[in-house]
Parts: structure tokens; sequence; C-alpha cells
């Protein structure tokens, strides 16, 4: 994959510059849609997924008070594993968009929301909402293009440091709440010189982000263990457990939204003078969803949506399962590429992209058989509708 401006066949040159701004007219007009509909039916959905997690957290808390008897270790460790993967990917993320605000609900507020992650939330906001869905995909604005430790785009200087990318991209898959901490922190930035080091703002971000780390740490791995009494060591293993299988599970929707083969890249000189419909666009074209059934969209946060969910970040989640097919539409109009699939297909499409652009690009023309098929010019693949079910987003 290279950048788009690049291409020698470029996947938008066949739309006018007044194509563009009738697309994006569109999709504003789908939005406000949205925006005059959010009502009771809205609120009680978020109300509701808030309290399944957490009768699913407390639930298994409890039934790890026994964690040294097997059944209930496991039990309690599928509670709990679940809990957490809804708490960050369909209420933390959504709520600290801003996709309920309208409620004007204190206690369900992006303003006053802090999840259950290692990284503390304002400084997520910033380097999440802020940056990367404005410079979506940009090389050298979007730091979730390879989270600073990745080569992924051929267009890229390839260094034999990046043949060990694919096994940074596993640990830090194991340790993402972690990585994510240290991705809002910029730490390959801020500890390049002493300057930035000892830079006030940086020291007081860096405080903040280890009182977090710490206070997660004493609840999953301290007290939660010790009230367990004699369960206190498998206790700590579940707890283990189930932040290992939340970090994957997120790590894995995460690279599947922006990551698979067909996901576009695009030049940091694009965006200069960037218009609404042209933002729009690199959305679309910088997205990717993830095809299945209700549990599916519920468990990724609906970013299973991840399309929809770039075009309209402060949209209530439960909403995007509606609109996609109105997405799915001007993609076909205006004749773009919608990139979709299953869960096991984008999750390999995105590790052989990782592995493959480990390698140097003319490691690859020496050994085409081994590089992945070249995608069709419009492969017209949609996500498979489905209804929401307790939740999704």
């Amino acid at each position: 994959m290279t950048t788009i401006q690049k291409q020698d066949h470029n996947p938008i040159a066949h739309l006018t510059a007044e194509d563009i701004a009738n697309l994006g007219r569109e999709l504003d007009a789908l939005r406000e849609k949205v925006i005059a509909s959010r009502g009771a039916s809205d609120a009680a959905y978020i109300r509701r997924v808030i309290k399944t997690q957490r009768v699913l957290e407390m639930g298994g808390r409890a039934v790890l008070l026994a964690s040294r008897y097997k059944p209930a270790w496991f039990v309690g460790t599928a509670a709990l594993s679940v809990a957490k993967i809804l708490e960050n990917m369909e209420i933390g993320h959504n709520v600290m968009h801003g996709q309920w605000d309208w409620m004007r609900d204190p206690k369900i507020h992006s303003t006053t929301w802090e999840w259950d992650h290692a990284s503390p939330a304002e400084q997520w906001k910033h380097s999440h909402n802020e940056l990367h869905h404005t410079y979506t995909n940009v090389l050298g604005k979007d730091n979730d293009l390879g989270y600073g430790i990745m080569r992924v785009d051929e267009g890229q200087r390839w260094h034999p440091a990046h043949l060990g990318q694919p096994l940074w991209n596993l640990i830090n898959a194991i340790f993402f709440q972690y990585g994510i901490a240290a991705y809002d922190l910029e730490l390959g930035k801020n500890l390049a010189t002493r300057k930035r080091r000892q830079n006030p703002a940086f020291k007081a971000r860096l405080s903040a982000t280890l009182r977090k780390v710490r206070r997660q740490a004493t609840k999953d791995y301290v007290v939660h263990p010790l009230l367990s009494g004699p369960s206190a060591p498998t206790t700590l293993a579940a707890n283990l457990t189930a932040n290992l299988i939340r970090n994957l599970w997120t790590h894995s929707v995460i690279m599947c939204g922006h990551f698979p083969e067909g996901v576009e890249t695009f030049e940091r000189t694009s965006i200069e003078g960037e218009t609404r419909g042209e933002w729009y666009l690199r959305q679309m074209l910088g997205s990717a969803n993830i095809s299945g059934g209700p549990l599916m969209h519920l468990m990724t946060g609906n970013l299973s949506f991840q399309v929809e969910h770039h075009l309209f970040p402060d949209l209530p989640s439960n909403r995007y399962q509606e609109i996609a097919p109105h997405v799915r539409d001007l993609f076909e109009r205006y004749g773009l590429t919608y990139t979709t699939g299953s869960l096991p297909k984008q999750v390999v499409s995105a590790w052989r992209k990782v592995i493959r652009l480990a390698l140097p690009n003319d490691f690859l023309a020496k050994a085409p058989a081994s590089a992945p098929p070249a995608r069709p010019a419009a492969r017209r693949e949609v996500a498979e509708p489905a209804r929401v079910a307790v939740a999704g987003s």
C-alpha cells in the first residue's frame, strides 16, 4: 500500500470537486437527520448498557471470591473480561467522544467519565479525538498509524529495525492499555531530549498517568485479590487474564479499523486547505469495517462500523447500524470501495500488512509469490445488516 496520492490508479481520480462537495452535503444532511431524531430510546440504550456492564463486573468479582474452585474461576474471569471490554469499547470510548453529551447527564458525559484503563481520560481524548480523528491516516500527523513503532506505508523509508515490528505489535497487543498510555504521552518524542523531559506540561501529564496506572494496578492486583482471602492467588490470575483478554480484543478491533489491506493512507500535504467534503472522503477511504451480528457490534463498541464512526464520531453508537446502508449507498453512487470483512479476515489482513511492511520493498519485488494478492479495483463487499441487541456502538 502506498499513499493515495502516489498510486498509479488513484481511486478518487474520477471525482470532480463538485462531486466531493455534493458528497459532503449528503453526509451533513444524514448527520443532521440523526441528531434531530435522538431521544429517549437512545438514552435508555446507553443506560441499559452501563447497567449490564456493572452487573457483569460486580457479579464477576463476587464469583471470583471463590476463584480457587475452577468453575468459579472460569465464570468469574469470563464475566470480568466481558465487563472490561464493554466498559472500554461501547461505553468509555463512546462516552468520551461526546456521543451522549446531549443527554445533559453529568454521570454519562465526556467531561466527567473516567474509564477502566491505564490512560487518563483527558490525555486519551486529546490524542484520539483531537489528533487521530482530525488527521485520520495522514502519514506524519496521525500517530495511530503504527503507534509510532511500525512502518505502515511502502513510501516510508525502510530500516533493519522494522524487521522486529511484528514482535513489537504483539507485545503492544498484550500490554495494550499501557501501550496506549505511553502513546498518549508521546514518550518517544518527549523523552528524546532533556528539554522535553523537563517540560512542566509533560511532567504533569506523566505524573497523572503514573497515578492512574498505580490506581488501576492497586484495584485489580492488590485490593480485589486481598478481598478474596484464601482465593487471592487465583483471583490475581483471573484479573491478569481478564486484562489480557481485554487488551488482545481491543487491539484486534482497532487494528481492523485502519490497518487491513484496502485502507488508504494520505500525504501530509494533501490536507492543506482540505474542504468538508474532502475530510469526509478521507474518513471513508481511511477506515474499514467488520461484518457480523448484534453481539459482534456490541463487543466492538460498534467500531465494527468504523467507517460510519469516523464520518460521525459524535453520533450515538447505537445509530451506526441504522445509517450504514445509507453510507454504503453513497460509496456505490460515487464509485468508491467500501472495505469490510469478517473479524478473522480483517485481523489476518492487518497482520499480513504489518509483516509485509517489516520487510524492504525490494524484497517484496524479488519474491512476488509471497506478496498478498492485488486488491480488486472496485470490490463491493458490504457489512452484514443485523439488529443491535442489548447494546452496540
